[in-house]
């Protein structure tokens, strides 16, 4: 097929012998199988900023850090400079993390860098060679399902004790090949201690998945996997081979209002007569 003109680069360099397909088309990038050597890849093209559809950017990209504090200038201001290194930080993000995950056991593509726009990682397939099914194309018995569940709980605590969370897990985004899921599209991943958003992330995250298992194994849509993982999280205790109930006890009595307007009228109150005792003690006999 005709070259993309974002890959002729990577051609050029020798790190991309032939572009065989493309095979997606998403919000946030186009993806394309490759031919590097004898081996069968992807790469994935990010789109620019203006032309991705991916909403609320900037929600995701809080608590990223940036070492260089001219960078860090030039994107607080939106200058030309710091609107390119906002959209290389936003490509490296995804790279970044499919290395820490991959590191960590998570089970994700194996990148191989990421080159003016274009990250270069594996082609996960199937058994046949074929590109691997999305899980939302996927049919489950009940006892799959519960496997599953289990195994992208689990992946997504490695990755919450790695510091992250995906931000835009569902069905849509993972893979499953012959030895099961595999997490794809990371470059919103959120750092689950310096963005405000992480818990409500977390849980949508986790909720996402407990849903759409939970339509081949219903007894999954009572667990609270989130709300169980992130108080684990908080309180220092999570670690990736934590044993999960999926069960979370929540405060179940409402706040009684009346109650605590009484105790601010008492205390109010209260004050009112010290003050008074204090005054009468300051006035002359």
């Amino acid at each position: 097929m005709k070259i993309p003109k974002r890959i002729q680069p990577l051609i050029e360099d020798g790190l991309i012998d032939e572009v065989l397909r493309q095979l997606m088309s998403g919000k946030e990038a186009t993806v394309y199988i490759v031919r590097c050597g004898s081996e069968i890849r992807c790469a994935k093209v990010y789109k620019e900023a203006g032309k991705r559809s991916f909403k609320q950017a900037v929600q995701y990209r809080e608590g990223r850090k940036v070492r260089n504090s001219r960078r860090s200038r030039a994107m607080e201001k939106g200058s030309k400079f710091g609107r390119d290194e906002q959209e290389s930080l936003w490509q490296n993000a995804e790279v970044d993390a499919l290395y820490r995950l991959a590191e960590a056991g998570v089970r994700v593509p194996k990148p191989y860098g990421c080159f003016d726009g274009v990250l270069l990682m594996d082609l996960v397939t199937d058994d046949s060679g074929e590109v691997a099914p999305r899980l939302n194309d996927v049919v489950l018995s009940e006892e799959q399902a519960k496997r599953d569940h289990e195994t992208i709980i689990r992946d997504i605590v490695r990755m919450l004790c790695e510091g992250l969370i995906h931000g835009d897990l569902s069905e849509f985004n993972v893979l499953v090949d012959s030895h099961g899921s595999v997490i794809i599209d990371l470059p919103q991943a959120v750092d689950a201690v310096a963005n405000n958003n992480a818990e409500w992330m977390l849980e949508r995250d986790v909720n996402n998945m407990r849903n759409y298992y939970g339509m081949f194994a219903p007894e999954l849509l009572e667990t609270k996997y989130a709300k169980e993982i992130w108080a684990l999280f908080e309180a220092g205790k999570l670690t990736p081979t934590t044993e999960l109930t999926g069960h979370f006890d929540e405060p179940e009595e409402a706040a009684d209002v009346d109650s605590v307007l009484t105790e601010i009228q008492e205390a109010y109150q209260e004050e009112q007569e010290r003050l008074a005792r204090i005054h009468a003690e300051d006035e002359p006999d």
